[in-house]
């Protein structure tokens, strides 16, 4: 399947902020730390501050929540109450259909920024859904065991320290038998970007600094979810390629979504003028297109897992089967 390919948005109107009751919750500090929690929430905080050139880069999470909502859409049972954890600007409960609103008696949005969490607030989307916003990091769920019927996380999970440990969090919060489905970016993510400004770091420094977040590989995804108990696992993988005019434009769209550089051991502050207009033309020579767009790719890893209940179908044991894979492979099922 071809990668899809995603033009420049078109910009949104300025809606005012509305300020709302919130629930706060205080996270301990995770075993692994990669990433800065405190960096990467000030960045989402900020990229708020022009709401324009916040809502011009919803493009991404915009598409990826309509993915997450057509596997949601399958599961064709009551859903009482939702989780969207690491919600954003709430965009599953933007573009939500009636087929599950109808259903839903609550939906409850789990941000880390507050800012970002009620950036859209005042939108009219709010008036078709009970949606409750909690402030609180998704890498610590603040939630009872058994409270959902789903869990849902678009485009968060890749700045979790303790990825083991936030999984098996939710998994203790889902209800029996209830699904959880998200989607993260991994594995070779905006490689394009990484092997240029790479490059020229090498050429105008003699060194290179992490300039883009280390991702977790397809292979690892299905390990961890086995790990943190569930069941019934689905996990694939899409590329996404959004092309820009070039990387000028590239680092403000992902500074406008929130998705700076929030790796620990990164070198503080904004990069150089020199290194990017190096990182520019080794782009343009290794991945520019005819068109002279440079293209960005985000690998967009799935996963759909169920928590484990009572009468959730089992499968077989190891070597029940009838019929012998090797057989079929061979052209047939020999006797």
């Amino acid at each position: 399947m071809p990668p899809l390919r995603l033009p420049l948005p078109i910009p949104l109107f300025r809606v005012p902020a509305r300020t709302l009751a919130i629930a706060t919750a205080a996270a301990p500090t995770p075993t692994y730390q990669v990433f800065n929690r405190q960096t990467k929430r000030l960045q989402r905080s900020r990229s708020i501050q022009n709401t324009t050139d916040s809502r011009a880069t919803d493009y991404l999470k915009s598409e990826i929540s309509l993915r997450l909502i057509d596997r949601l859409q399958d599961i064709q049972r009551p859903l009482p109450h939702i989780l969207d954890l690491g919600a954003g600007a709430c965009h599953v409960a933007r573009q939500l259909p009636l087929g599950i609103s109808n259903r839903l008696e609550k939906l409850t949005c789990v941000d880390m920024s507050r800012e970002l969490l009620f950036r859209d607030a005042e939108l009219e989307f709010n008036n078709n859904l009970p949606i409750e916003r909690v402030v609180a990091d998704e890498e610590v769920p603040p939630f009872a065991d058994d409270s959902f019927d789903a869990v849902v996380s678009s485009l968060s999970m890749h700045w979790i320290n303790d990825l083991p440990y936030t999984l098996s969090s939710i998994n203790r919060i889902l209800k029996p038998d209830a699904p959880f489905i998200a989607a993260m970016l991994g594995g070779d993510t905006l490689f394009e970007l990484r092997t240029s400004l790479q490059l020229a770091e090498l050429e105008r420094r003699g060194g290179v600094s992490p300039r883009v977040s280390p991702l977790a590989d397809v292979r690892d995804v299905g390990g961890l979810m086995q790990r943190a108990g569930f069941k019934l696992l689905t996990i694939d993988v899409d590329d996404i390629v959004v092309e820009f005019p070039d990387v000028f434009a590239l680092m403000a769209d992902l500074n406008a979504m929130g998705e700076g550089n929030a790796v620990l051991a990164r070198e503080v502050g904004p990069i150089g003028r020199d290194v990017l207009m190096a990182a520019e033309g080794v782009y343009r020579e290794l991945h520019g297109s005819e068109d002279e767009k440079l293209p960005a790719t985000f690998r967009i890893i799935y996963m759909i897992g169920w928590k484990e209940g009572e009468n959730q179908p089992k499968p077989l044991p190891r070597g029940s089967g009838e019929i012998s894979m090797k057989d079929i492979l061979e052209g047939g099922n020999k006797k």
